[in-house]
C-alpha cells in the first residue's frame, strides 16, 4: 500500500526484515525441539541462535533468490552465512517451505489483528463519546432520503457504536481462527518430523497447532479473516456515507472539521468538502477487493499448489494496512466532527409538524376510525404541507372530521416531541450497558 494510506505500526509487520525475522524464529525454535528429541545435535541447535541479534540483509537474500528462484532456500543460505554451513546443516530438518511461509503469514495476520483492534477501540471510544454528548439532540430520521420521524443524533452514533462493537467481536474471532501454525513437513503427514516440533514452535509463537494441514494451512481460515476485514470496511463506509450526507449544504447537520489553512477547491474558495469521508468510502472498496481472492484461495490442488501465494503477498499487507489507516482516519473524523443542532431543528421544521403523521394515524384508529379512512384523513392534510409548506397541526385543527374524532386537545398532544425520545435511555442501556 502506498505511504499516503499507511501507518508505521502496521507497515512494520509486513516489512521484509520482519518476515525474515519470523522465519528465523520458526527455524530456530524447530531446531530446539529437534534437539530435545535427539534428532539434531544440541550444539547445532544452539549455534543457530548465534544469529538472534542479526539484522538479515534483505538485499543479500534477494541476490541469492535471483539465482535459486526460491525465497526460503535463499533465506536459509543467508542464515548459513551467519551461523556457518556446518552449524546450519540441520536447519529446516524434515520441514517444507510452507511450514515456514504459512506459519509466518499467520503470525503476521495475528499481529495485524492486534493493531486493528487498537484502531477499533479508538473508534468505539469516539462513537460512544459523541453518542453520550448528543443523546437527546433531536434530528429528523430519514428513510429513502425523505423525512420520516424524529430521532436523536445520539441514537445515530449509538447505532454505529453497536455495529463496530459487533465488528470487534468478529475480529477477535477471526484472530483466534487464524492463529494456527503448521510444521508438518511435505504433504502434512509428519513423516519426516515429529508433531512435537510443531507444538513447540507454535507455543513459542503464540499459535495453536493446525489439526490437519496437508502441505499448507487450510485457506478457509484466511477467507474468513479477510471476509471480516471486508465487513469492517463496509461498516466504516456506512458511517462515512452518513457523515457525507449530513455535510451536504442543504442539510448541514454535521460536518468534518475544517482546519485553518485547509482548501476545499482549486476553483471555488467557499468549498468545504467532506474529503476524509469520501476517501474512506474509497478505502473501503480497496479492503473489500481482497475478499473474493481470499475466497478463491480456498480451493487448492490436492495437498498443495501456489495459486494462493501471489494473491496473499498482495492482499495480506494491502488489506490490513488500508483498514488500519481507515479506522484511525474515521476515529479522527468522529472525534473532531462538528454538530449543528439548530440546523437539525430547522430541517425538521421545513415541513412543519409533518413528521408526526403516524402518531395522528394511530390516534385516529384508536378513536374508532378504520385504518383506511384514518390514512386518507391524515394523508390529505399531509399533502398540503408538502405542496404549500403550511403547518401540519394547523391543517389538522382545521379539518372538521379529524377534530370530531380526536378533539383539538387530542390533536395538540400528538405533537409532543418527547414522545419520540421517551425510550432513548432504554436503547442506550442496551447498547452501552447500565453502568
Amino acid at each position: 500500500m502506498i505511504p499516503r494510506y499507511a501507518r508505521p505500526e502496521m507497515t512494520a509487520i509486513w516489512d521484509p526484515a520482519t518476515k525474515f525475522r519470523i522465519w528465523y524464529e520458526i527455524e530456530a525454535h524447530a531446531c530446539d525441539a529437534q534437539a530435545d528429541l535427539g534428532v539434531v545435535p544440541r550444539e547445532n541447535a544452539e549455534a543457530v541462535w548465534k544469529a538472534k541479534d542479526v539484522d538479515f540483509d534483505v538485499a543479500r537474500i534477494d541476490e541469492i533468490e535471483a539465482v535459486t528462484r526460491h525465497d526460503v532456500i535463499a533465506f536459509l543460505t543467508h542464515l548459513a552465512e551467519h551461523v556457518g554451513s556446518e552449524e546450519a546443516r540441520f536447519v529446516h530438518q524434515g520441514m517444507t517451505s510452507s511450514d515456514v511461509l504459512d506459519t509466518c503469514f499467520n503470525v503476521q495476520l495475528v499481529r495485524a489483528a492486534d493493531v486493528l483492534m487498537v484502531g477499533l477501540d479508538r473508534l468505539l471510544a469516539a462513537l460512544k463519546t459523541r453518542a453520550m454528548e448528543h443523546k437527546m439532540t433531536v434530528r429528523v430520521g430519514r428513510s429513502h432520503g425523505i423525512h420520516a420521524e424524529p430521532t436523536t443524533m445520539g441514537l445515530t452514533f449509538a447505532r454505529f457504536y453497536a455495529e463496530m462493537d459487533r465488528n470487534k467481536a468478529r475480529l477477535l474471532a477471526a484472530r483466534d481462527e487464524i492463529a494456527t501454525g503448521a510444521i508438518s513437513g511435505a504433504v502434512g503427514t509428519f513423516a519426516n518430523i515429529d508433531p512435537a516440533v510443531e507444538e513447540h514452535v507454535c507455543a513459542k509463537l503464540g499459535l495453536t497447532p493446525e489439526p490437519i494441514s496437508t502441505q499448507v494451512i487450510p485457506r478457509d481460515r484466511h477467507a474468513m479473516f479477510f471476509a471480516i476485514l471486508g465487513v469492517i470496511a463496509s461498516s466504516i463506509e456506512n458511517v462515512a456515507v452518513e457523515i457525507r450526507h449530513m455535510q451536504r449544504t442543504e442539510v448541514l447537520e454535521g460536518a468534518e472539521f475544517f482546519s485553518m489553512g485547509q482548501k476545499g477547491s482549486s476553483a471555488m474558495p467557499h468549498k468545504k468538502n467532506p474529503v476524509l469521508t469520501e476517501n474512506l468510502t474509497g478505502l473501503a472498496r480497496l479492503v473489500r477487493m481482497a475478499v473474493v481472492p481470499a475466497m478463491e484461495n480456498v480451493a487448492l490442488w490436492h495437498e498443495r499448489d501456489i495459486s494462493h501465494s501471489s494473491v496473499e503477498r498482495a492482499i495480506g499487507p494491502d488489506a490490513t494496512i488500508t483498514l488500519d489507516f481507515a479506522l484511525h482516519r474515521l476515529a479522527g473524523v468522529v472525534e473532531k466532527m462538528l454538530i449543528f443542532p439548530d440546523n437539525m431543528l430547522d430541517n425538521m421544521n421545513r415541513f412543519p409538524g409533518l413528521v408526526m403523521s403516524q402518531r395522528v394515524l394511530l390516534a385516529l384508529t384508536q378513536a374508532g376510525v378504520s385504518r383506511e379512512d384514518a390514512y386518507a384523513m391524515v394523508q390529505r392534510n399531509a399533502l398540503r404541507v408538502w405542496e404549500e409548506r403550511v403547518d401540519f397541526r394547523e391543517q389538522l385543527l382545521a379539518d372538521a372530521e379529524v377534530v370530531a374524532a380526536l378533539g383539538k386537545d387530542g390533536i395538540n398532544e400528538k405533537f409532543d416531541m418527547a414522545y419520540h425520545t421517551k425510550h432513548v435511555d432504554t436503547i442506550f442501556d442496551r447498547v452501552f450497558g447500565k453502568d
